[in-house]
């Protein structure tokens, strides 16, 4: 009997299923449930700090129509690189919200309740590395280079500064604990011919998205990161949900698969609980890692999968 691949399994903004997005806090217990990889999408404020942030807006996650009411731009956001960092750290974090100022998640941590602030990708690495150190751990970072083509058009070479920041923390090669990911492919691949850094990189996907085939993405990444419905047919009522061709063409190629991202209060389309979607990505797709908003399900699902496989196994022995 084949044992069921062992994906990674990737915290997405943390453990934001139960706490604040991209929070140290949240990111504190995504490491104790058993993550293997933490999450950073990267941006930049008015004076060049990488702060970890998933959108370039302020709006949607932090108190800054309220404490900065006059520094929208005329489309009615507040963007990042338009605050130096020494004012983003005076922002309150919250649970992400909607157009109509409501949770977008009903069910997740209280909009009001406790203080959380925006950390620079600095920090959290200093902060991940001093976790591996006191527990003797190897979680692993997985930052994104957000929209790099808006950054450089506001003056911003978002990936140099990534670059450089990544190298100073011991981020260098294909065996260190780090992959790095982006929409943009053209952005990849400066990442090693121009700035000489070789750790594994990740070609984001999006199923409207216009990319070079798997055998061109393969010369310069080691990994897809597809979007969760680019992997399975069958979302409609009635039809049994069954993967795509995509994981298998992408092990064709030598690429690793890690999709996102699978929420166990929004799961995709056709999949009534988050074993079902677990059985048909893991054991039935063959995916090689998974964002999560919530990490500690998916370790246990892994965890129950193998327990009982090894029973299996040891009666039929």
């Amino acid at each position: 009997m084949s044992k069921l691949p062992l994906p990674l399994v990737i915290a997405h903004r943390g453990a934001s299923g139960y706490l604040p997005e991209h929070t140290l806090v949240s990111k504190a217990l995504a490491y104790a449930m058993g993550a293997d990889y933490l999450e950073q999408d990267v941006i930049a404020t008015r004076d060049g700090a990488l702060v970890v942030m998933h959108d370039i807006t302020l709006d949607d996650v932090t108190d800054v129509a309220e404490q900065y009411p006059q520094r929208a731009r005329a489309d009615g956001h507040f963007y990042c690189i338009d605050f130096d960092l020494e004012e983003i750290r005076t922002l309150k974090v919250s649970e992400r919200r909607g157009a109509d100022g409501k949770r977008k998640y009903p069910e997740r941590f209280s909009l009001n309740a406790g203080r959380f602030e925006i950390v620079t990708l600095e920090e959290e690495i200093r902060f991940i590395q001093g976790l591996n150190m006191s527990t003797g751990g190897t979680v692993g970072i997985y930052p994104e280079i957000k929209d790099p083509q808006w950054h450089r058009s506001e003056g911003f070479d978002i990936t140099e500064n990534i670059v450089h920041l990544l190298q100073k923390y011991g981020y260098r090669s294909a065996n260190d604990p780090i992959y790095l990911q982006c929409f943009d492919h053209q952005e990849l691949i400066r990442v090693e011919k121009e700035f000489g850094l070789r750790v594994k990189l990740v070609q984001l996907m999006r199923a409207t998205a216009d990319l070079p085939p798997l055998e061109e993405i393969a010369r310069y990444a080691k990994g897809i990161g597809p979007s969760i419905d680019m992997l399975y047919e069958g979302k409609g009522a009635g039809q049994d949900p069954v993967p795509t061709a995509l994981v298998d063409d992408a092990h064709e190629v030598g690429l690793a698969v890690h999709d996102y991202t699978l929420r166990a209060d929004r799961l995709p389309d056709g999949l009534g609980s988050l074993a079902a979607a677990l059985e048909l990505l893991v054991a039935q797709g063959g995916i090689d890692g998974l964002f999560t908003d919530f990490p500690d399900m998916v370790v246990k699902w892994l965890q129950g999968r193998q327990e009982a496989e090894q029973a299996r196994d040891d009666s039929a022995g």
